[in-house]
Order: structure tokens, then sequence, then C-alpha cells
């Protein structure tokens, strides 16, 4: 049977992707993201693949989230898999100048995001004793490293909040996962660094992880047998050994 799949932050990098490697795989995809150009772009390309639905909302926004997956219609009600992608880093300012704003966006998005649309879809896999959630994290939800303070707090808060939804859903039997990528090519860093020009060296003299490499983990964990859960992964590219060593060209 057809399983329905609902995605986070599918507009760009690791999200779009995923969608990209499910569509493939025939699996039906509701898929999320604030900016309703894009997505319409994704529905349509994906289309072709399997049944497409989008939802636009943004994950801060705790009643535009329940609002959202409430309006679902009756073919794509039933969830089976959820992605939480849905995440961003603003700034590398050490923590006595950090921007509370940027503060504000990492923990509302990285962490509160990722449990209201937690909390608006695991209802209905524990009544159904069915499905599989994969939270995105993060290389530095393992490591802290100099000026990632709140960032490295709020992929920490991922890691620990997989590790909480796996111990209370297992007697529902549901999967709970993270895929913790290092460093990924996508726009990651150009919110990062607000569109300053350094962005654009942050993947340069190296090869870095791509979103399809992530997203292919990503498919490889869902696709397991039903008794395998694939419940912590840590990837880095080749060129990377921790948070703070990469090996770039001269």
């Amino acid at each position: 049977m057809k399983k329905t799949a609902l995605i986070t932050g599918a507009t760009s990098g690791i999200g779009r992707a995923t969608a990209h490697e499910f569509a493939k795989q025939g699996i039906r995809l509701i898929i999320c993201g604030r900016r309703q150009e894009r997505l319409d772009s994704i529905k349509l390309e994906l289309s072709k693949l399997t049944d497409v639905h989008t939802l636009n909302f943004d994950v801060r926004d705790k009643e535009g989230v329940f609002e959202a997956i409430a309006s679902l219609p009756e073919g794509f009600k039933a969830i089976d898999i959820l992605i939480n992608n849905a995440g961003n880093a603003h700034g590398l300012d050490p923590i006595h100048e950090g921007n509370l704003d940027d503060w504000d966006a990492m923990l509302d998005i990285n962490v509160k995001g990722l449990l209201y649309v937690s909390k608006a879809v695991i209802p209905q896999m524990t009544a159904r004793q069915s499905g599989h959630i994969i939270n995105i994290g993060s290389s530095a939800g393992k490591e802290v490293y100099p000026n990632g303070n709140v960032y490295c707090a709020s992929k920490h808060a991922v890691v620990a909040l997989t590790e909480g939804m796996r111990m209370d859903l297992n007697s529902f039997g549901i999967k709970v996962g993270a895929i913790n990528p290092g460093l990924v090519e996508t726009e990651f860093s150009q919110v990062r660094f607000k569109g300053e020009a350094r962005a654009d060296h942050v993947y340069k003299g190296y090869k870095a992880l791509q979103p399809q490499d992530v997203a292919e983990v990503i498919y490889f964990a869902i696709s397991r047998p039903k008794h395998v859960n694939i419940a912590d992964v840590l990837m880095f590219c080749t060129a990377q050994a921790s948070s703070t060593i990469v090996k770039k060209d001269a």
C-alpha cells in the first residue's frame, strides 16, 4: 500500500532532495514550506511521479501548523512518515555578543517548530499504532564548537527530543530516528551569514555533502524492514573530521 510522507522545509536543500527521492520511490507527498511559489514548482515536477499536496505555513506559527495539518484532504490525512527537516542557523557570534532575534529564530524553528509539527501528526500515528519519524539534526547536535552556542544547543535539543520520542512511542510500534549531517552545500550558509560574501567561501576547497546524499540516507532509514529502526546517524563529507577540522585544497 502506498505510504504518505509529510516533509517540512521542503522548498530547498535536504527537504527538497528528500521529496524528490521519495517521489522516485512512489511515496505520496505532503510538502510543506513558507514559499508557495516554490511548493507549486516542486509539485508540478513531482506530480509526474506521485500524488503531491502542498501546505504553506511557518513552523514557528503554532496555530498555523495545526490549522494546515488539520486541513489535509482525505487522501492525505493518514501520515505514515514524518520528516522534521525545517531548521535554520543565524549568525556565528560569541555568546556575549549574540543577537536575541537570532536566538529566538533558532529556538523557535529548530526546537519549538519541530514540536508543533510532531504534536499535530503523532496522535494519528499512535491511534493506528504505526508510523516513522525522522528528525533532521546536525553534527552540531553531537559537538559544540566556538561561536556555535545557541545553534548547537538547539540541535542538541533535537537529539534529546528524538531519544525521548523513541522511548515514549515505543509501545505504539512507531519508529523514531535522527539523521545528523555535517557540512551540506545548501542555502544554509546564506541564511547563517545573512547574505554576506563569506557565505560563498564556506564550501570552497573541498567537496561538501550534497542534499541528495542526505536524502538517500533518509530513504534508506525509512525503507528498512519493520523490525529495523535506524536510530541515529552522523554523516560527514570525507574532507570533514569534526566541526572544526576540514581538509581543504591549498
